[in-house]
């Protein structure tokens, strides 16, 4: 009968009001604590062109060789632009070491590292 008793008295479903104008009181405290603890505007970050210039002056440098070596193959004999890029010894090197494999080995786990990181860190 206990049982009975306690289950009755939990399924009652009374409803809870709270006073009258106490939500307003409640709203009007926010309010007042949100507008009194609002901070200054912050002034925008500044831009660290110092730390940038060294990269901007290497970027500059690099891309005035590539364009003193592209003049310079341009200018250079027709009989010299037509040698292979690389020696013989380096390209029999290179095969024998089957450096293709090894370069598409080393691109598929870069790009697994890369995917991963990516899934893990979340489209930003």
């Amino acid at each position: 009968m206990m049982e009975d008793e306690l289950d009755r008295m939990l399924s009652r479903q009374d409803e809870i009001v709270p006073s009258s104008g106490f939500v307003m009181s409640v709203m009007d405290a926010v309010r007042r604590e949100a507008a009194a603890s609002e901070p200054a505007p912050l002034p925008p970050i500044a831009f660290p062109w110092l730390r940038a210039l060294p990269i901007m002056i290497a970027l500059v440098a690099a891309v005035a060789m590539l364009i003193a070596g592209a003049v310079e193959i341009l200018r250079g004999p027709a009989s010299v632009t037509q040698q292979p890029l690389l020696p013989q010894a380096v390209t029999h090197a290179l095969t024998q070491m089957n450096a293709i494999w090894l370069a598409v080995s080393l691109l598929i786990a870069f790009f697994s590292a890369f995917l991963a990181m990516r899934f893990a860190i979340g489209k930003r």
